[in-house]
């Protein structure tokens, strides 16, 4: 088998990513929904990015308990309970959309509610895959984690728009969308239940510790290489990788396009996403170098789409942004499972997570009101500046750390 591709010989790995991609179609499908449907009821720039805000939030509110349950219980227990818990507020939302009784209020509601069970699910998935493949695969796999999920975003949003488009475009429409998002759920509870369990490496469980948050945060601190990854991802993750409102925004208010043309953006993005994760899944030893480079290239190409003078040519621009922003992730996300201590995973794990898409609450309704006072341009073109901003002052950081070290050791 082909190196790219050698986490698929294990027989509960491959169980485990059809079910996963499966889901990851339905989750994109209902990202694009329940934004058309933000802007059916508002035609806010604001509140869209209120309700990815308000989504995203349980990260940084929850992430490092969901990493302490990660490490206490076991992973497969906690995926089970959290699929339902993102399937009910899912079918709710879209039950409310389909009767035409939704309001704004309640998709913020259940956005918020739905980001709960997402804040409990990221880690103990996260680090649940090393318990299926090993540490010798785990790179490949998180690489081809990686290419599923860009599987499923390049067919979700695109299915999403023809849907929507075909339904009349409305409340309703978006709806039934979501309500597919719902049932997805489904094949990944099945697939949990066929994975054989004597072939699980399982990680050691920790018991229960009043410092365990406080644990983790400690290691952490203690790994320049750990803080300068988690500084990377969290300036892109919180001003540059806001695409789902950055998209909506582009298609719509600059280039005056409809559901069709907006789901088809995120699936343009998601080919080059699925190079990134691709080309990530065949290196075998990921690179700091890789993260910092790879985030820096996102955050200038993320300026460059913010120019584009018209739908195609912001189109052509969104495979390398992708490509980018793919590298920079998946690269991080192996580092930062292969290079932590197993019973450290799943608090760093959750660390991760929290600043990857914790800070998106805070930043999606800033970005969101730059679009709305200053242009949807200066979403894209003000995101981009602050993260490159952002990663160069990280990595002037540990430079300076890493010098300072190597000083003190030849002394």
């Amino acid at each position: 088998m082909s190196p790219t591709f050698r986490a698929l010989a294990n027989r509960n790995y491959r169980i485990y990513i059809i079910g996963s991609v499966l889901s990851n179609t339905g989750t994109w499908m209902q990202r694009v929904a329940q934004d058309w449907l933000v802007l059916q009821l508002t035609h806010s720039g604001t509140a869209l990015g209120i309700t990815t805000g308000l989504q995203l939030l349980p990260a940084l509110l929850f992430s490092p308990i969901a990493g302490v349950v990660a490490d206490r219980v076991p992973k497969r227990t906690v995926l089970r309970f959290t699929q339902l818990a993102m399937a009910l507020p899912a079918a709710l939302l879209g039950i409310l959309a389909i009767t035409g009784v939704v309001q704004t209020w309640q998709v913020y509601v259940l956005a918020f509610v739905f980001g709960i069970g997402t804040a409990f699910d990221a880690p103990a998935r996260q680090s649940f895959v090393v318990e299926i493949v090993g540490r010798d695969d785990l790179a490949n796999a998180v690489g081809l984690n990686s290419a599923s999920f860009n599987v499923a975003r390049m067919i979700g949003p695109a299915v999403a728009g023809v849907l929507i488009a075909a339904l009349g475009s409305g409340a309703s429409a978006a709806g039934w969308v979501i309500l597919i998002n719902a049932v997805s759920y489904l094949p990944v509870f099945i697939s949990l239940n066929l994975l054989d369990g004597s072939l699980l490496r399982p990680s050691p469980i920790t018991g229960s510790r009043k410092r365990a948050v406080r644990d983790g945060v400690a290691y952490v601190r203690s790994r320049p290489d750990l803080i300068l990854i988690l500084c990377c991802v969290f300036f892109v993750g919180t001003f540059g990788m806001n695409f789902q409102m950055t998209s909506a925004l582009m298609a719509t208010s600059i280039y005056h396009k409809g559901a069709g043309e907006y789901g088809l953006l995120a699936s343009i993005m998601a080919t080059g996403s699925l190079a990134g994760a691709l080309l990530a899944a065949g290196r075998t030893k990921p690179r700091l170098a890789f993260v910092v480079v790879a985030g820096a290239a996102f955050s200038l190409i993320e300026i460059a789409s913010g120019l584009m003078p018209s739908y195609v040519t912001f189109a052509a621009v969104l495979p390398l942004m992708g490509l980018a922003a793919l590298t920079m992730v998946t690269t991080a996300n192996a580092m930062i499972q292969m290079t932590s201590t197993p019973v450290m995973r799943g608090r760093v794990a959750a660390l991760y997570m929290m600043i990857f898409l914790g800070g998106t609450p805070f930043g999606s309704p800033i970005i969101g009101w730059v679009g709305e006072t200053f242009g949807a341009r200066w979403m894209l073109i003000g995101g981009g500046a602050v993260s490159f901003l952002g990663i160069a002052v990280a990595t002037a950081w540990y430079a300076h750390r890493h010098h300072s070290g190597e000083l003190r050791a030849a002394a």
